[in-house]
Parts: C-alpha cells; sequence; structure tokens
C-alpha cells in the first residue's frame, strides 16, 4: 500500500534540480520538451534562418539515459538531470 503523502498521490507537484548549461534550475514537472529546455538555456531563444540548436541530455529517468534531445520531443527527467543546449549560426 502506499503512503497518500507522496506527490504524486497528493496532487502537489514535485520540484526537480535540473543543470542546463551548468546552471542549476528548478522544474516542477516529469519531463521537458525540447523548446522547453531551450527557453530554460537562452534568455532570449536565438532566432534566424541559420540559427542552429542541439540539446543534448544525461542522466534522465528513461532508457537511454543519454542522447539528443529534437525538436517536438520530449524527456523524462530526475533530479540532477543534466542537459547542454548550444546554438550555432551557420554563416
Amino acid at each position: 500500500m502506499s503512503r497518500p503523502d507522496t506527490p504524486s498521490e497528493s496532487g502537489h507537484p514535485r520540484d526537480y534540480k535540473i543543470i542546463v548549461n551548468g546552471q542549476e534550475r528548478t522544474v516542477s514537472t516529469d519531463a521537458l520538451s525540447f523548446e522547453e529546455v531551450v527557453s530554460l538555456a537562452f534568455d532570449p531563444v536565438p532566432t534566424g534562418p541559420y540559427v542552429l540548436i542541439t540539446v543534448s541530455f544525461r542522466h534522465a529517468d528513461q532508457k537511454p539515459a543519454e542522447g539528443t534531445l529534437t525538436a517536438g520531443a520530449s524527456v523524462k527527467i530526475k533530479n540532477r538531470t543534466v542537459f547542454s543546449v548550444t546554438a550555432t549560426d551557420k554563416s
């Protein structure tokens, strides 16, 4: 029998501490989309016809636990999931 005070049963969101480009961030969801990770990495998000954004992750709460996140996709996270986000401009 599970305890009624666990976050999933109490209805309260759980906070996760993740690392984005070396900076600790706190989020209240167990999955993040490509777009959400990019928004956490850049303010404002780089735009332009030649901008390419790459997102890699490790220590995720899924199999595989590391890889590359593509636009429109999401990753299941846990505490200390690490994201590296880069933006390049093909000039």
